[in-house]
This record gives structure tokens, sequence and C-alpha cells, in this order.
């Protein structure tokens, strides 16, 4: 039997990073785990991160901290970082966690922790090319930048708004682009200076996803209804999607002709061509859809319902559910990872 140690789902994008660290283990994954596909999922509810069959058998569990949200995954896909946030939605009060868990994916254990001091809640998660690691928290507000071999923050700066979530890092490593959800804008920081650009897009501007070639940044409104397009260079608005049922998250296809988003309030997940940037399919879910990331192959969507338990594959082609997973009552799940072996 695995040892539980909690984890979280994260984007299929995989970022270096190494670490050291002591944890329980009943010993090696199954060699069905490590040749088959696996979903990666972060279990905001029962505090954990689970790995599961595409038929929704749980073959491990990885606890962390509390309460955990976004995740990244290194690289070469053996560490995942996850932000232990310690309420399970940002509208919650309560004092919250002050961790980022580390997690040996391989290994499906938890390996070690930044603490992260007087910063707490940390909600957005992202790693550079270079390796460095950024997170933000809502209590204070801030954007942490975290040095991976040390394990711990080596700057801090201000996002010039409220409740930071999102976070994204440009190509060269330069810039971090936030969200800041109760502000309406989206900050640019420089991550040598903290020089920051902001630009007011809308009522809760939340998940935020990039162009495969980094020229764009698409910003979900989940008040607004709305998809903001973002020129990552110049720091201007491009044009906008309306996208009725409060977007939360999104993804863009491999090819940068389709985006994917997740609905809370339409429970569903959309599509939208962005050639004309008009909406061309939508499919309903069980329930609100909280996540929504997109596989490595750029072809494949990922999106969880979190209260009813359920998260799904999508065709972005196709416009369709591929697959539908029941996971384990309870976990809560948010985003999600596919490995592919």
């Amino acid at each position: 039997m695995l040892c539980v140690v909690r984890l979280i789902a994260v984007p299929f994008t995989l970022f270096a990073a190494a670490f050291a660290g002591v944890a329980c283990s009943s010993g090696p994954p199954s060699e069905e785990a490590s040749t088959e596909p696996v979903l990666l999922i972060s279990q905001k509810a029962s505090k954990s991160i689970g790995w599961y069959t595409l038929d929704g058998e749980l073959l491990a569990e990885a606890a962390v901290s509390d309460h955990p949200h976004e995740i990244v995954l290194s690289p070469d896909g053996q560490r995942l970082y996850v932000t232990d946030n310690g309420v399970m939605q940002i509208e919650f009060a309560g004092e919250g966690g002050n961790k980022v868990s580390i997690v040996d994916v391989p290994g499906r254990k938890k390996v070690g922790e930044v603490d992260l001091g007087q910063w707490r809640r940390p909600h957005g998660i992202g790693l550079c090319s270079d390796g460095t690691l950024l997170a933000t928290s809502e209590s204070p507000d801030q954007l942490l930048v975290i040095d991976t071999a040390q394990q711990k923050i080596v700057r801090t700066f201000d996002t010039g708004g409220e409740t930071p979530h999102i976070v994204h890092c440009s190509e060269d490593s330069t810039q971090a682009y936030v969200s800041n959800a109760r502000s309406r804008t989206v900050a640019r920081v420089d991550l040598e200076t903290g020089e920051r650009e902001l630009l007011e897009t809308g009522d809760r501007p939340e998940g935020s996803c990039l162009s495969p070639d980094y020229s764009t940044l698409y910003v979900a409104h989940r008040d607004a209804d709305k998809i903001v397009a973002i020129d990552t260079a110049d720091w201007s608005i491009l044009g906008e999607i309306a996208t009725p049922g409060e977007p939360v998250r999104c993804g863009v296809s491999g090819d940068g002709k389709m985006i994917a988003y997740g609905l809370f309030a339409g429970q569903g997940v959309g599509f939208a061509d962005l050639s004309t940037m008009t909406e061309v399919g939508r499919v309903s879910t069980v329930g609100p859809t909280v996540s929504l990331e997109m596989a490595a192959d750029g072809e494949t969507a990922l999106a969880c319902a979190q209260d009813q338990d359920t998260c799904y594959m999508l065709s972005i082609a196709q416009r369709s559910i591929t697959n539908t997973i029941h996971v384990n009552a309870g976990s809560g799940p948010d985003p999600l990872l596919l490995l592919q072996p």
C-alpha cells in the first residue's frame, strides 16, 4: 500500500528542479503506473495529490499541508510544486497556509516544502525556463520569487493590485504576468527590478494562459464573462472573446488556433476560434468547472467539476468530452495533468 502524501495536479508543461527531503513511502510505483497514462490530480478538499488511471482507479496519494490549489511540474517530470493555500476558495476567510509543497512524481511522495513565512494563502504558481519558481500570495498580496535549489524566497514584489491570482513567466524568464483578481488589473512585473505595468482589463481576472509562442496572454474574467487577449511585447489589449458563464481557467491549443475555457456558472467547457475571437462551441459538465489545463499534445483539454468529484478529458478538434473520470468521493479535484509514459 502506498504512503499517503498530498499532491496537486499540474499542467503538462515540465519544469526543472532538484530537491532533497525525507518522506514515507511504501515502495516504488507499480509497473502498470509507469507504462500507462496517468492523471495527476490536485485534490483540494482531501488535501492531497492523487494519481489515477484513465478509468478512475486511484493508484496513489501524497498528502500536502492544507488545501492545495495550483500546481506546476518540472520539465523533467520529476518534481511537482504545489501551493498549499489553506482555504478552499478565494471567497473564504481565514489565515490560510504558508507552504509550497515539493512532490516526487515518480516516487509518489512529498519530499520537501518551501516555508513562505509571513506570506500566506499562496495560490498561483509558475516555473520559468531558467528554473525560477514564482508564486502569488493573497495575504498579504505579493509575488514571490523562489530559488528551488535553496528552497527559499529570494525576492518579493508588489503586483499593484489586490488578490494576485494566477502567474505565468515570459519566455526569456525576465517578466511575470499576474492577474489581480479583486483589482480589475493584470500586471507585468520585471523579475529583476520589480518595476510593473498595469492594464485595467475588467471584473475579476482569474485564470490565464499563454499562446505557444508566448506573444499573447489570454485572461479569463469570471465576473465580466469574457477572455481578454493581451500583447505581451507592448502590454496592450488586442481584443476580447465574449464567454457567458463565468470563465475561470483557459488553455490554448498547440497550433495556437483554438482556446478552451472552464465555465463556473455555465457548468461546462467552451471553445473559441482565436482567428475570429468568437465562441464556436461548448459542452456541459455535471457542475461548476473550476479548472482547465492543456495537455502536452496540444489537442486535449483537462477539466474538473470540484464539488461533484468529476474530471474530464476533452478533444479540442471535436469540441467534445472524450473521457469522464469519477475520482474518490470528497476529494475536491481542481487542476489535473495528463502524464504520458
